[in-house]
């Protein structure tokens, strides 16, 4: 069961709990949804409202998801599901049931899909995106590091509307 918890009870490191315990990004519906693992992103305040800023590549599958909703959520879990978590970030969607594969659960919440066993979920609404691009970069390394292949990551910027926590 999750509750909803406000913006200003919400406590947590966010270095930890993107960069290291990883986050799924979902959208569309339980019976029709595709989900990533990712370990970039970010949680701050843009035009006064509390956001989340994700990055999702051109040839990821879930990106056609995300594109086609107003909603998405990002979704936490406790170290138990890593391995999920692991499969997720490795197949694609379009060539497997990763989620089936991955022993995940879908269900709705709000206008989108997140998972049963999640411990904490993000509702997010997107408010901007924009394509990475290569003339833009300041620090000319990263561009090289990152993106040899030139699949450029969309950046999203998304409202978080609820927060909510297993209890």
């Amino acid at each position: 069961m999750l509750k909803e918890l406000s913006a200003q009870e919400f406590m947590c490191n966010p270095f930890t709990k993107i960069g290291k315990e990883w986050m799924l990004i979902t959208a569309g519906t339980p019976e029709n949804c595709n989900t990533m693992t990712a370990s970039w992103g970010g949680l701050g305040v843009w035009w006064g409202k509390n956001t989340v800023t994700c990055y999702i590549r051109q040839s990821r599958y879930t990106k056609e998801f995300v594109d086609q909703e107003d909603t998405f959520t990002i979704s936490f879990f406790d170290e138990s599901y890593r391995n999920a978590l692991s499969l997720c970030g490795a197949v694609s969607g379009r060539d497997h049931d990763k989620i089936k594969e991955s022993g995940l659960t879908p269900t709705a919440v709000e206008k989108t899909t997140a998972f049963e066993e999640a411990s904490m979920v993000f509702v997010c609404r997107k408010l901007y995106a924009e394509k990475l691009s290569p003339e833009h970069f300041i620090a000319k390394e990263m561009d090289e590091r990152w993106y040899s292949d030139k699949d450029y990551h969309t950046m999203y910027i998304a409202e978080i509307e609820k927060i909510l926590i297993k209890v």
